[in-house]
C-alpha cells in the first residue's frame, strides 16, 4: 500500500463519469463563442463542454446562474447535498493518504468506494465510525497475492487497512465529523403596560427559561425593548426547536395573565455563526444608542450655573 511518490489525485466516486442527465457540480473555466468549458469537481476535474445553444438563445450575462436555472430546484438541492458530503469525505481521505504516504486511489478502492456501495454514501459510514470504528472498518478486506512455498501463487484475504492507516483515518474522521451543537434561536416582542409590567415580563422570562432541560437549556436575552431572543444549543435540531416552542408558549401564557402581549417575530430555527455576529452587532449598537450622549451632564451643569449661587434662606436684595 505504501509508495515513495503517492498519487493524491482521484475522483470521488467509483464510476469514472457521471450518468447521462445527472446533475453534477462544476466550475466554469472559460466561455467560447459556441460553448462553455467546465471542470467536473466530483470527477477529479475532468473537462466537460456545454453548448450555449442548449442553454439559451438569448444573450447570456452569467453562465453560472443560467446553468442553475436549467436545473430544477430539487435536483440542485440533491446535487449540493451530495457534493458537500463527498467533499468532506474526499478531504479526510486525501489528508490520510498524504500523511501516511499512500495512493489516494488505492485508499478509495479498498475503503471509500466499498463504503459507498454498502451505505449509499461514505459520509453515512463515516458518521458511524465516530462511535464504532471497529465494526465499520474491520469488515473491509483486500486480496493479496503471494507466492507459496511450492512456488504457486496464493491469494490471501487481509484487512484493507494497516493499524497505522486505520488509526490515522479514525482520528481524522472523529476530528472532522464529531457533531457540533446547533444554536437554535427565536425572536419575539413582549409588552406589558400594567403598573408592575417590568416584573411581569421578568417572571415570563423565568417561565421561558424553566421550559428548558439539561440537553436544551433555554436562555432569553433582551435586545432592546420590546425585542427579546430565546436561545438554546443542542445536537438535535428538532428537539431544540420543540423546546423553544414550549418556552414561547410558557412565556405567552404568563404574560397574558397580566394583560401583556407576546408576538413571535421569527419562529425557532437553527442559526449560523454569521447570524450570531449580526445579532451581537445589533445589540451593541442599541446599547450604545441607549447610553447617555456626551454633553448631557454638561447641559445640566450649565442650567445650574445659570441660576447662580443662591442662598434660599437669605433675603436677596433687589
Amino acid at each position: 500500500m505504501a509508495s515513495s511518490t503517492p498519487n493524491l489525485e482521484c475522483r470521488m466516486y467509483e464510476a469514472r463519469f457521471p450518468d447521462v442527465d445527472m446533475a453534477v457540480m462544476i466550475q466554469v473555466k472559460s466561455i467560447g463563442e459556441m460553448c462553455a468549458y467546465v471542470s467536473l469537481l466530483e470527477y477529479n476535474n475532468i473537462e466537460g463542454m456545454i453548448l450555449l445553444s442548449e442553454l439559451s438563445r438569448r444573450r447570456i450575462r452569467s453562465i453560472n446562474s443560467l446553468i442553475k436555472r436549467r436545473v430544477s430546484e430539487e435536483d440542485i438541492q440533491i446535487c449540493e447535498d451530495r457534493y458537500n458530503k463527498s467533499k468532506l469525505v474526499h478531504s479526510i481521505m486525501r489528508h490520510v493518504a498524504e500523511t501516511m504516504q499512500i495512493d489516494l486511489e488505492d485508499l478509495y478502492i479498498h475503503v471509500g468506494w466499498p463504503l459507498y456501495r454498502k451505505y449509499g454514501h461514505a459520509f453515512e459510514a463515516f458518521k458511524l465510525v465516530v462511535n464504532d470504528p471497529d465494526s465499520i472498518l474491520d469488515s473491509l478486506t483486500r486480496e493479496n497475492k503471494v507466492i507459496g512455498p511450492d512456488g504457486t501463487e496464493v491469494t490471501k484475504v487481509v484487512p484493507a487497512l494497516t493499524e497505522e492507516v486505520k488509526d490515522a483515518l479514525v482520528k481524522n474522521i472523529k476530528r472532522r465529523m464529531t457533531p457540533q451543537p446547533l444554536k437554535i434561536r427565536a425572536d419575539i416582542e413582549m409588552k406589558c403596560f400594567q403598573f408592575d409590567g417590568v416584573l411581569h415580563i421578568k417572571e415570563a422570562m423565568r417561565k421561558a427559561e424553566a421550559a428548558g432541560n439539561q440537553d436544551c437549556p433555554v436562555k432569553i436575552k433582551l435586545v432592546a425593548p420590546p425585542s427579546y431572543v430565546l436561545i438554546t444549543q443542542t445536537l438535535d435540531k428538532e428537539q431544540g426547536i420543540s423546546v423553544l416552542t414550549k418556552a414561547i408558549a410558557a412565556c405567552t401564557e404568563e404574560i397574558e395573565l397580566h394583560k401583556g402581549k407576546l408576538t413571535v417575530k421569527e419562529a425557532p430555527r437553527a442559526v449560523s455563526e454569521r447570524e450570531d455576529i449580526l445579532l451581537a452587532e445589533r445589540m451593541a449598537k442599541l446599547s450604545q444608542a441607549n447610553e447617555e450622549v456626551e454633553g448631557d451632564d454638561d447641559s445640566e451643569e450649565e442650567e445650574d450655573t445659570g441660576m447662580g449661587d443662591v442662598d434660599l434662606d437669605k433675603p436677596q436684595e433687589i
